[in-house]
């Protein structure tokens, strides 16, 4: 038990008592003409006797209750007092309860935020999953109601299907590789390569799906010598495609995708993919990570997509111990860039 030792409450009531009593005992001794000294030897014996009965019992009285209390929060499983001894004093009791409320609000607030969290991502899986899996079911059963007599009804269903198919296995792979960024068991293999070499394979493969919306994808300046970087080539490549499929998705027609690499610290350089695209609202820039969040959900899904790109991003970067940055204006454009450690060859 440590017992912090306040003797106010002690003290005061042992004076009271000892100058009634004392009091009291003169009186007795004028009344029988006895010798003052009495009253003195009385006096310290009195008060120390009540001093010590007086700390005693309201230390034991104290203890008590304050012990009841520490047992009721221990039911509550809270490591915190399980660690601590008991204090009857009652400031430190007092801050020591405060905390603990105070973090118990924390801790309910952060749970239901997490169960609000779960609710809407099991509903934006269920709605992810289920309209390729309709639109699939829907084909098949058109076939096997007698379609498939008709051979291009035939290859014409099973083609869109066959699509179908394909954006769920899109989706699967997707929530497969974000649960591993998310629990940690994927492990980066870091290497040094060319940051500018990787970027230019990445344009050379979203070089069609660009010239759709007639997109330009370019640097921002002619890079004539390489830029190394030590990290996981494959993920960072993952996170540029990502990007760059973003701004493809919701850049403005004609317009234009740059990527730049930039010195930002002595070992660190930044990686910047910006277009002139429609822009994000302010308001949805703090959710833009999340997964499934869409800032347009009936234009992303014409464009298809898992809507885990940014938060798949989001996690490499991250799984990197990188740091990952938007700014955007709407209907001015965004630019999305994180971080790498700079490598020497």
């Amino acid at each position: 038990m440590a017992v912090k030792k306040t003797y106010s409450f002690a003290l005061n009531t042992s004076l009271l008592i000892t100058a009634f009593l004392t009091a009291f005992f003169c009186f007795y001794l004028i009344q029988n003409e006895q010798n003052y000294w009495y009253s003195v030897l009385f006096l310290v014996i009195c008060f120390s006797v009540c001093f010590i009965v007086i700390q005693n019992r309201v230390q034991n009285f104290i203890y008590k209750r304050v012990n009841k209390i520490y047992e009721d929060l221990t039911l509550l499983e809270s490591i915190e007092f399980n660690e601590k001894r008991v204090t009857t004093d009652m400031a430190t009791l007092t801050q020591e309860i405060d905390k603990y409320a105070r973090d118990k609000k924390i801790e309910i607030e952060s749970l239901k935020g997490r169960e609000l969290y779960r609710k809407e991502f099991m509903g934006n899986v269920s709605h992810e999953l289920k309209t390729p899996l309709f639109t699939v079911q829907g084909y098949i059963e058109t076939l096997l109601d007698g379609a498939l007599n008709n051979e291009e009804i035939t290859e014409k269903y099973l083609k869109r299907a066959s699509v179908g198919v394909e954006r769920l296995i899109y989706i699967v792979n997707d929530l497969d590789m974000i649960t591993k960024l998310e629990v940690g068991s994927l492990v980066l293999n870091k290497e040094v390569f060319n940051i500018i070499e990787l970027v230019q394979s990445v344009f050379d493969l979203l070089e069609l799906k660009a010239a759709k919306r007639k997109i330009t994808l370019t640097f921002d300046v002619d890079y004539s010598k390489p830029i190394y970087v030590k990290a996981d080539r494959e993920r960072i490549q993952q996170a540029l495609v990502n990007l760059i499929v973003n701004s493809i998705k919701y850049g403005r027609e004609k317009g234009t995708t740059e990527v730049s690499v930039e010195q930002l610290i002595k070992n660190k350089i930044i990686v910047r993919v910006t277009d002139n695209g429609e822009g994000i609202d302010k308001k949805n820039i703090p959710r833009l990570f999340e997964r499934f969040y869409r800032v347009d959900k009936s234009g992303s899904r014409k464009e298809g997509g898992s809507g885990l790109g940014l938060a798949i991003v989001k996690h490499i970067v991250e799984a990197h111990d990188e740091k990952i940055y938007i700014e955007s204006e709407f209907n001015v454009g965004s630019e999305f860039s994180f971080t790498l450690n700079k490598a020497t060859e």
